[in-house]
C-alpha cells in the first residue's frame, strides 16, 4: 500500500541519500542525562528505562567503532548493501563538559565503513553554543541530524515527568540548530499523565511551526519498575493507557494535521514485552503501520499529500 498520506522517514532518507539504502545504527557512548546525574536533577524522566529501547549490540564498554561493526554484522546478513546513520541514541548524546571528547566520538563514527552520517539524540538543554559550533563543523563534511527529546509542549507536564526543561527551551534549541544549517527532529510521547487529545494535537501543531524536518511520535509505555510504574500502582498519578483503536484514531488525526509539512518517523514504541506493563498490544512497527494506513485509506481514499 503506497503511502500517500504522510512523508515517511525511509522515503525522506532516500531523498537525502539518493541511490543508497540507509538506516540507523545505534551507539551507546556511555553518556548520562542532566536530570539523572545531578546536574539539574536526579532520577531521570519518570517513564524512562534506557534498556527498553537500546539494541542488544550496543555496549558502552566497547568503542564506537566496535559497536558500529557489531551492528553492521547484525544487519549485513539481510541487507548486504546497506549504508548507516550512526545513531547516538542512549541517554543524552551531547551531555559532557569535554568538547574534545564529543569531537572524538562523532569523528570516530563518521570514519567507519558504510557510515553515511550521524544522528545525535539529545535534550534541548544540553546544546550549549560550543556543542552547536562542533555540530556545525562536522556537518560541513558529514551529514549531522539532531533529534531532540521534547515529549510535549506543555510545561506542566514537563514538570510532572521530571524533564526539567521548558517548551521555550525546545524552541530556542531548534532555532539555534536550524540557523546553523543542522537538520532537526523532535521526539514526542502521546498519553502522558494529565494530557488530553487536544493537548497532544496542540503539541504536534507547535512542532510543525518550528524549522524541523521530522517528528517521532510514540505511545506512552509503562515500563516495569520505573518511577511512573510505581506512581501509577500507588495511585499517586492518574493514567489511562490508550487502547489500540484509540491510538490508531489519534495517529490518523495527527497525520491529518501534519500531512506533508514534516516527516513522520514513527508512531510506535516497542519495548521488550517482558518490560511492558501497559499498553500490551503485541504489535510490531510494520503491523501497526499497516493498520494505520488502512484507517487512513478508509478516511481519505484519495490521499492527503499533494504532488
Amino acid at each position: 500500500m503506497a503511502n500517500k498520506w504522510y512523508r515517511d522517514y525511509a522515503s525522506w532518507l532516500a531523498e537525502k541519500f539518493p541511490g543508497m539504502k540507509v538506516q540507523k545504527l545505534s551507539v551507546d557512548a556511555g553518556f548520562s542525562c542532566p536530570n539523572r546525574d545531578g546536574t539539574i536533577s536526579t532520577g531521570g524522566c519518570i517513564y524512562c528505562d534506557n534498556r527498553s529501547f537500546t539494541p542488544s549490540y550496543c555496549n558502552p564498554a566497547q568503542s564506537v567503532a566496535q559497536q558500529l561493526e557489531e551492528g553492521r554484522r547484525f544487519f549485513s546478513r539481510k541487507y548486504p548493501q546497506m549504508r548507516y546513520m550512526a545513531y547516538f541514541q542512549s541517554f543524552t548524546g551531547t551531555h559532557t563538559a569535554a568538547i574534545d571528547h564529543l569531537r572524538a566520538l562523532y569523528n570516530e563514527a563518521a570514519r567507519q565503513p558504510d557510515v553515511a552520517g550521524i544522528i545525535i539524540g539529545t535534550r534541548p538543554d544540553a546544546l550549549p553554543a560550543r556543542v552547536i559550533d562542533l555540530l556545525e563543523e562536522i556537518n560541513h563534511t558529514t551529514p549531522v541530524i539532531v533529534e531532540i527529546g521534547a515529549e510535549t509542549s506543555h510545561d506542566r507536564t514537563l514538570r510532572l515527568i521530571n524533564r526539567c526543561h521548558t517548551w521555550k527551551c525546545v524552541e530556542e534549541a531548534i532555532h539555534s540548530l536550524s540557523s546553523r544549517g543542522i537538520e532537526c527532529g523532535l521526539h514526542l510521547i502521546a498519553g502522558l499523565p494529565g494530557e488530553s487529545r487536544e493537548d497532544i494535537l496542540l503539541t504536534v501543531e507547535r512542532c510543525c511551526n518550528l524549522p524541523i524536518e521530522s517528528i517521532k511520535l510514540h505511545q506512552l509505555q509503562v515500563i516495569r519498575h520505573t518511577l511512573l510504574h510505581r506512581m501509577w500502582e500507588s495511585g499517586e498519578i492518574e493514567l489511562t493507557p490508550f487502547t489500540l483503536e484509540e491510538y490508531i484514531d489519534l495517529c490518523a488525526e495527527v497525520v491529518e494535521h501534519v500531512a506533508g509539512r514534516v516527516v513522520i518517523e514513527r508512531f510506535l514504541a516497542s519495548a521488550p514485552p517482558d518490560m511492558v506493563v501497559a499498553p500490551r498490544w503485541g504489535l510490531k512497527n510494520y503491523q501497526f503501520s499497516h493498520l494505520l494506513l488502512r484507517e487512513l485509506e478508509r478516511r481519505h481514499p484519495e490521499g492527503l499529500l499533494r504532488g
